[in-house]
């Protein structure tokens, strides 16, 4: 048996060094296809050594119990594979979120069964001994983390879906008088009764305990804007690794423990990445600052303003007679599917000596990430894209700016405007370039739900309709 535990922990290492291939393969999007197979590798390997370990060591039991196995095996690799074909890009920070909601989920479920039947995971050597103190604390944070992912990741599903009526679920946050008070009251009555399940591992205060997590989860994420929802699904994610850490400490599993803990210190450094990036504190997010309103109609004031609007011919012709040419995708871009007619637009300016560039803001979109996915499916060159503090410094040399769909990560209110609730945030400095060219459908607000300066300067024209309907149009105009 000795030897077989050995090979045992030699194949969950091997697993866990393709899951860190995994992680610095999808660092890079020209690496990022060889990372996910070394992903997918390594949890075939962790799934086939875990169901192996199932038969060595259940016997008897564990061969009828792996008919279980197989069948949650087929039915949540059937979902997955489903899922990963239907999804469409603007919903991928959904089907993220709802990801980590199952990891979550997993782990309560998993905190449940270990507690009910330590021995059955050889915690202890017979039934009705008592869990060691050691894994009691394990399992307490284990199930916690869980349970506050899972609530969390379901509410922040619903914000992000946007098509859920009921008021949690809506982008404009939730709050209440006492709301900190209430959310800080909860957490200490969590660790108050963790402490009790540690003396005294009984089912009551694990209940109740698990109760109140679910209930936190909850309450963490209603008061938080859409303008932070990136980090938020960053957060939820790192949350769902520590989950998974914790839930390998008491199963004495050391793949489970690397790999939560890759995902958990990936996700905690995303989320500072990405607080950087709009120049908020973590804990600010956390607790709900600006980013209060979902995007809506711009105020009354701002409607009166004037802005020079113009077709796709106009852009066209603006287009062809530059020389260098720099593209901000948005989240507008992903709603309308306009990536691939963007990249047959960008080929045909190619033709006609335009350079053209893409500039990435690191909270474009609702998720991180999510412009640079949205370009690679539609095969933009690599070399084309940019990332924000490299782009940056050639706006100003560029002849021509793009602005499709994006709104907030271009506001230069973030740089002009100390009163504004964005000042300091970076932002791509589209505003330098000597045209501006924004493709909105309508004059609306941004998540931040701030109106931007960006459309009334004198450079700007602004040409209203669905991006691919307008980009199409241009390319036309272009040939």
């Amino acid at each position: 048996m000795s030897s077989s535990m050995n090979l045992v922990a030699l194949l969950y290492l091997v697993a866990s060094v393709f899951f860190i291939q995994a992680l610095k393969g999808l660092s890079h999007p020209a690496s990022s296809r060889r990372g996910n197979v070394f992903g997918m590798l390594g949890m075939l390997l962790a799934a086939l050594t875990t169901v192996w370990l199932i038969v060595q060591i259940g016997g008897e039991a564990g061969v009828s119990g792996l008919l279980y196995v197989v069948v949650a095996l087929v039915v949540g690799g059937g979902i997955g594979a489903f899922m990963a074909q239907r999804v469409q890009m603007t919903k991928m920070p959904e089907l993220v979120a709802f990801m980590h909601s199952m990891i979550g989920l997993s782990a309560v479920c998993i905190a449940i069964a270990e507690v009910a039947e330590p021995h059955a995971f050889g915690i202890v050597a017979a039934p009705g001994m008592a869990l060691p103190h050691g894994n009691r604390v394990e399992l307490f944070l284990g199930a916690i983390v869980g349970a506050i992912t899972f609530s969390g990741s379901v509410i922040a599903f619903g914000k992000l879906s946007g098509k859920y009526k009921f008021r949690l679920f809506q982008g404009a946050p939730v709050r209440f008088a006492g709301q900190h008070q209430l959310n800080l009251a909860l957490a200490l009555a969590t660790l108050g009764l963790g402490l009790a399940f540690w003396y005294d591992a009984q089912w009551g205060p694990f209940l109740l305990m698990l109760a109140l997590a679910f209930v936190l989860g909850v309450l963490i994420i209603i008061p938080i804007g859409g303008a932070d929802m990136p980090v938020v699904v960053s957060m939820l994610n790192s949350y769902s690794g520590w989950a998974a850490a914790g839930i390998g400490f008491s199963l004495d599993n050391g793949m489970l423990i690397i790999a939560g803990s890759l995902v958990g210190s990936s996700g905690a450094i995303l989320s500072y990445i990405m607080c950087k990036a709009m120049n908020r504190s973590f804990w600010n997010v956390i607790l709900g600052g600006f980013g209060g309103e979902a995007a809506g109609p711009a105020d009354a004031q701002a409607q009166q303003r004037s802005v020079r609007s113009g077709s796709a011919d106009d852009a066209a012709f603006l287009l062809a007679n530059a020389e260098s040419v720099i593209i901000v995708p948005g989240y507008g871009l992903a709603v309308a599917r306009a990536q691939h007619a963007l990249k047959e637009l960008a080929q045909k300016l190619g033709e006609r000596g335009v350079s053209v560039k893409y500039a990435i803001h690191p909270v474009a979109g609702r998720m991180p990430g999510h412009m640079n996915v949205l370009l690679a499916e539609a095969e933009v060159p690599y070399d084309q894209v940019f990332e924000m503090d490299d782009i940056n410094p050639e706006f100003a040399q560029a002849d021509v700016a793009v602005v499709l769909g994006a709104n907030d990560v271009v506001n230069p209110a973030a740089r002009n405007d100390p009163k504004s609730p964005i000042a300091g945030m970076p932002i791509l400095d589209a505003y330098k370039a000597k045209t501006v060219i924004v493709n909105k459908r309508s004059m609306a607000t941004g998540y931040a739900g701030l109106d931007n300066e960006l459309f009334y300067l004198d450079k700007t024209m602004m040409v209203f309709g669905d991006a691919k309907k307008v980009i199409e149009e241009i390319a036309r105009a272009v040939e």
